[in-house]
């Protein structure tokens, strides 16, 4: 889930985060939530050209292949090339493997040159971006008139009053392990910069609060959480947050390791135009 200059960058870099995300690849390919069909649609109605969208941080490129359903091409961009060998493929998605190494010129060139592309998407991802830098790729790359950035995340489960009991508590013993630049995501991005002009989808200090509904049996649970940056983090220190106690208790709250329940992810959304003072009018 990364691109160019911006994706994980400085953070991850100062202590090889972009190798842990390479270790969580596998699994985080089949633990994270799809990401509803109506949001893709939503996003498409906004823009008036539909000949090419950018995926920043695509990772297994989950988002990038939904957002293809309705772009003639998507770029789908990772500092991650373990991310990608998992990637969904597709024909009109076009995966890029983009070190830090490159330069702003080079990204922008690489994508398509500035204002061509329809439709930006950041999924879960941008918390970890140098913003000044990718807002002022994004502005240079966004179509004009039209184009359209749209980011999202998510925060939290809900499952059962027992096992949402439970899972908070097993949750404050990851505390220690998160990374500083993953708050704005502990807060729904409602402390995030978004400097776009609104389009009734989210804006800068008011995200738009959507459900991500997913039926889920425990071990996907299980699988999902693993993949967590602060539970690999703590593992490489030596810390097990999840130890066979923990996740017995866990599948006791949830009901059994098979029990499929019906689960809901709770998303938030920002999405926005580049503001005409940025455009000179």
């Amino acid at each position: 889930m990364q691109c160019g200059h911006f994706d994980k960058i400085r953070e991850r870099e100062r202590y090889s985060m972009a190798g842990l995300f390479d270790k969580q690849a596998e699994i985080y390919l089949e633990a994270r939530p799809s990401y509803p069909t109506e949001w893709y649609k939503m996003l498409a109605e906004l823009t008036p050209h539909h000949r090419l969208a950018w995926d920043v941080a695509t990772g297994n490129g989950q988002a990038a292949f939904g957002v293809a359903e309705h772009y003639e091409q998507v770029i789908a961009t990772d500092i991650s090339s373990a991310q990608l060998k998992f990637a969904k493929q597709r024909a009109n998605v076009r995966y890029l493997h983009t070190p830090l190494s490159l330069s702003d010129d080079e990204l922008v060139s690489l994508i398509g040159g500035e204002g061509s592309v329809d439709l930006i998407t950041v999924a879960q991802a941008i918390h970890w971006f140098d913003l000044p830098r990718f807002y002022s790729v994004a502005t240079r790359l966004l179509r004009q008139p039209g184009g359209v950035i749209a980011i999202w995340g998510y925060n939290g489960i809900e499952v059962s009053p027992a096992f949402d009991a439970a899972a908070s508590c097993w949750y404050e013993t990851t505390l220690p392990y998160w990374d500083s630049k993953i708050k704005p995501l502990f807060g729904g991005y409602g402390s995030l910069p978004f400097p776009f002009e609104g389009v009734g989808l989210g804006c800068e200090g008011s995200p738009l609060h959507l459900d991500i509904p997913k039926e889920l049996a425990f071990e996907g649970y299980v699988r999902m959480v693993r993949s967590w940056s602060a539970v690999v983090t703590a593992e490489e220190q030596g810390v097990d947050l999840l130890p066979e106690g923990v996740v017995k208790e866990l599948e006791a709250a949830w009901g059994g390791a098979h029990l499929v329940r019906s689960i809901v992810y709770k998303g938030f959304m920002l999405v926005g135009r580049v503001k005409l003072s940025e455009l000179g009018l």
